[in-house]
């Protein structure tokens, strides 16, 4: 990680890159609008606004620091973090409620699609000198009544050891730590990376400015991004957490779930550690 990666990494540029990108993922959809669900979702949102504003007795200063902070959260760029960290995890919570096969969990602002194709035993892309702990993570990929899926796509992104991703944090390689990794005939996958570490989300932006003032921490526990698809099935996108890590037990994002945290145990060289993770995929 540059000093200069660490310098710059500032809420403005990442609310900025996370925005494009969301808005290049929207390009690509197309929604067809239904009215009377509008009508429902944006009146039910108003009314609870409103029962908070007559319960709490909220003050014509209080109101006008809250149309200063929303104002403020649009020029910073910051509303795919807003969303992400705080409105996410229970939009994904009800997206996922009848799978039968591996949990989810939130996408997050970093994801970048087509990140380079790799085999099914690869080494994410870093430089030489990457920092951090050695880090082999391995599984299978099966449906849900326990058929190997061959050549199921396992996408993974993550932070650095010093918690930045790349395209989101300058002096970075454009595609580090970053792959799209193909499972083999029986559906196994082998994956040589770091292990990441816990974050703090941006806080020199508004969404900083909030947590400042409700007391709260910014920090996210370490974690390996996943999107694990194969024709026919269901995509999952997912987090996978480390046991006993920082900010398991109170992260920031809400994101964290039982069934989603690993047990890493030493390879026996050096320092090197090793996880595995099967994934379940429901069909489509």
């Amino acid at each position: 990680m540059t000093d200069i990666a660490a310098e710059s990494a500032t809420a403005a540029a990442s609310g900025a890159a996370a925005t494009e990108q969301f808005r290049s993922k929207q390009k690509s959809r197309t929604t067809d609008v239904d009215t009377q669900r509008v009508h429902t979702l944006v009146t039910e949102l108003l009314n609870a606004t409103h029962d908070i504003v007559r319960r709490h007795k909220v003050t014509y200063a209080e109101y006008d620091a809250l149309k200063s902070w929303l104002i403020q959260v649009g020029e910073d760029g910051e509303w795919p973090l807003f969303l992400d960290v705080w409105v996410e995890h229970v939009v994904e919570e009800v997206a996922g409620e009848t799978r039968e096969g591996s949990k989810g969990t939130i996408e997050g602002p970093y994801y970048v699609p087509d990140a380079p194709a790799l085999p099914a035993e690869a080494t994410l892309p870093m430089s030489e000198e990457e920092a951090g702990t050695p880090l082999l993570f391995q599984g299978q990929v099966a449906d849900v009544d326990g058929s190997p899926l061959p050549a199921a796509k396992v996408e993974i992104w993550q932070a650095d050891d010093a918690g930045y991703y790349s395209q989101f944090a300058p002096g970075l390689p454009e595609w580090n730590l970053r792959g799209t990794v193909f499972a083999n005939e029986t559906g196994h996958f082998k994956i040589h990376t770091i292990q990441p570490a816990p974050y703090r989300i941006p806080t020199d932006g508004a969404c900083g400015e909030l947590i400042e003032a409700a007391g709260w921490h910014p920090w996210r526990p370490a974690h390996l991004h996943l999107k694990v698809s194969a024709p026919g099935h269901q995509l999952i996108t997912t987090q996978l957490y480390f046991q006993g890590g920082q900010y398991v037990d109170n992260d920031i994002a809400s994101a964290v779930k039982p069934e989603l945290i690993l047990h890493p145990t030493p390879t026996g060289n050096g320092n090197d550690q090793e996880v595995r993770y099967d994934f379940v995929l429901d069909k489509a």
